[in-house]
């Protein structure tokens, strides 16, 4: 019959606190990653152009509240920053929302179409 091995090695306390708390960071950053991705914030009923965020970010997603005119999203952090266009904004009504997705450098700039009433997620 054979006894307990004498060369088992055991976890300290430390060392399974410390995967614990790997553990716990890890899933932390994924949640704000998902987050991130998913959109933080939201910006509603938007009728004119509109700066949604000043400074790098990412659109998320948008949806369209009243048809009119195409729209369109724009990496610029002022209203008159329209030279670097990430997302064209449809001009009715559809599946919603629709997912952009698209990291911007700048800032975040909705410009909806003539008519149109757009709202946006964003991180």
């Amino acid at each position: 019959m054979a006894g307990p091995n004498p060369t088992a090695q055991t976890a300290s306390t430390s060392d399974v606190l410390s995967a614990i708390k790997n553990i716990v960071t890890a899933l932390a950053t994924a949640a704000q990653n998902y987050l991130n991705v998913q959109g933080v914030i939201n910006a509603a009923a938007i009728t004119a152009p509109t700066v949604v965020k000043a400074v790098a970010g990412r659109v998320c997603s948008v949806s369209v509240i009243v048809g009119g005119a195409v729209g369109t999203i724009y990496d610029g952090a002022t209203l008159t920053a329209t030279t670097k266009p990430i997302y064209i904004i449809p001009d009715t009504v559809g599946t919603e929302p629709y997912v952009v997705n698209f990291p911007c450098s700048f800032g975040i700039l909705v410009v909806p179409g003539s008519g149109q009433t757009v709202s946006v997620s964003y991180s």
